[in-house]
């Protein structure tokens, strides 16, 4: 990865049109990204947060908002999030996107230069998206470059007409993954076509120029394997070389530090990190955050380094329910302790420390009023400083051990980090009932000397023989739910 950046950087992902609506109505009047207030932006740029992922800043499609309007699954979907919902809130997807500019009504290009500037003087860098899959149907490459998306025929349009639609004569496909209906405010991209795969690398690494990072939507739709059991006959044989491997070795020639972060599904995150990706969504991790047990999650953990080096893991993000929705109380605080104490990077979502409940559909740019849990901010805030100092150096997947009649340990995940001094520990009871054993601790020259251990997240200062840490590890004693991130000096 990119010297640039930290090994293991914790990124803020912000809504944007929402969120300037609600500054909008906290300072009395209109903010974009030009004339956000400096106090805002030492609010986002809090200790810990390395970038911030600005979602949805690009040009929406008057096409694709025209589609939302009318669709009633949408429609209700916008009233479950938001029952007060008007005309106004409906802004349309940023995932329908008619050009890779800076949206006039959040500031356009030169917003999105200052937004930059202010987070680049408080040592936080700026990720942007791109969606490769798709544009909007009334992008000028519909017209201008037929033969960058996937064509049909009258017949297949006859024979499905979700899924094609006509521009000047032609027939193209909406935009789809293979597991769902075609989304019917996207035309579908050719990842096939040579043509395609240029401009693609040409527009990343324009945007590459206005930030520091790209988030690609769906990335693993584009690999030779997906995207022919998906398109099949209409798009003919799959080219030699892979798609994402062309297009970031181009970007990577004009911007050799700019990071790249896969969104990604279906156990794809390794292909794709071997096609170039930095960072690709832990997916896996967060379903078994969310509904399984310590057993799977040490499994999981149990991968390589390097594989673990390239996840980006989270609880929440703009696709997923809110955390405080599916992981409430202890679970929830367990899991976002684990996530940003691991390897690999860290996504972080606006309105998680506050303790949202209501996902917003992108199509909408208000949020609902819900009110902050102060505890809860204060607690992702000791975090977030925490596990700034703590992820350093090796890492560790530590054993724990119980007794015979007391196998509660293994409800216990225990890891370790490392570099000359201090060293750091881990220790996380992913159950709903109290945990003891003892952590094996991996370090030698324990012996002969006491230590003392400061607990990061409560300020709580404990002290050990280190002849009992070297001989039977530490013992731990936790609460449901309940964790311990300390340093040993």
């Amino acid at each position: 990865m990119s010297s640039g950046w930290p090994q293991a950087p914790a990124v803020y992902e912000i809504f944007t049109w929402p969120w300037l609506t609600g500054l909008g109505g906290r300072y009395g009047r209109d903010v974009t990204l030009a004339d956000v207030p400096a106090e805002v932006w030492d609010e986002v740029a809090a200790p810990g947060v390395d970038a911030v992922w600005l979602m949805g800043v690009w040009e929406r499609s008057p096409a694709g908002l025209a589609v939302a309007r009318t669709n009633e699954e949408l429609q209700q979907s916008f009233l479950e999030a938001l029952p007060d919902v008007r005309p106004a809130d409906l802004v349309g997807s940023p995932y329908c996107v008619r050009r890779y500019r800076v949206d006039a009504r959040l500031g356009g290009p030169a917003g999105l230069a200052e937004a930059r500037a202010q987070l680049r003087a408080r040592g936080v860098r700026l990720v942007l998206d791109y969606v490769p899959n798709h544009v909007a149907p009334d992008h000028p490459a519909t017209a201008d470059h037929p033969e960058w998306f996937v064509q049909g025929s009258a017949a297949d349009q006859l024979a499905d007409p979700r899924g094609w639609f006509t521009v000047e004569g032609r027939v193209l496909a909406h935009g789809r993954d293979p597991y769902f209906p075609p989304w019917p405010d996207v035309a579908q991209l050719n990842a096939f076509d040579q043509g395609l795969r240029d401009v693609t690398a040409e527009v990343l690494g324009d945007i590459g120029e206005q930030c520091d990072g790209i988030r690609c939507d769906m990335a693993m739709l584009l690999t030779n394997e997906v995207f022919a059991g998906t398109w099949g006959r209409h798009v003919g044989p799959a080219p030699a070389e892979e798609f994402w491997p062309h297009v970031l070795g181009r970007v990577r020639e004009r911007h050799p530090d700019l990071v790249m972060i896969a969104e990604a599904y279906w156990d794809m995150e390794w292909a794709l990190q071997r096609q170039g990706f930095d960072f690709c969504y832990d997916k896996r991790l967060y379903d078994r955050l969310v509904g399984e047990d310590a057993e799977s999650l040490r499994k999981h953990l149990a991968a390589d380094r390097d594989y673990q080096d390239g996840l980006i893991r989270f609880v929440e993000n703009h696709d997923e329910p809110r955390a405080a929705a599916v992981l409430p109380g202890g679970r929830g605080r367990a899991a976002a302790v684990a996530i940003a104490t691991l390897p690999g990077a860290v996504l972080w979502h606006d309105g998680q420390f506050e303790g949202r409940r209501t996902r917003l559909p992108v199509f909408l740019g208000r949020f609902p009023d819900e009110p902050a849990d102060p505890d809860l901010v204060a607690f992702h805030h000791r975090l977030l400083a925490a596990a700034g100092s703590v992820r350093r150096g090796e890492w560790r997947l530590l054993e724990t051990r119980g007794w015979p009649d007391n196998p509660s340990h293994r409800e216990l995940l225990a890891w370790a980090w490392h570099d000359e001094t201090p060293h750091s520990l881990v220790v996380i009871n992913f159950g709903d009932r109290p945990a003891q054993a003892r952590v094996e601790l991996p370090w030698p020259g324990l012996a002969g000397r006491p230590w003392q251990f400061i607990d990061l997240l409560d300020g709580g200062i404990f002290e050990r023989d280190g002849d009992e840490l070297a001989g039977s590890g530490l013992y731990v004693d936790l609460p449901a739910w309940g964790a311990h991130v300390v340093t040993l000096r």
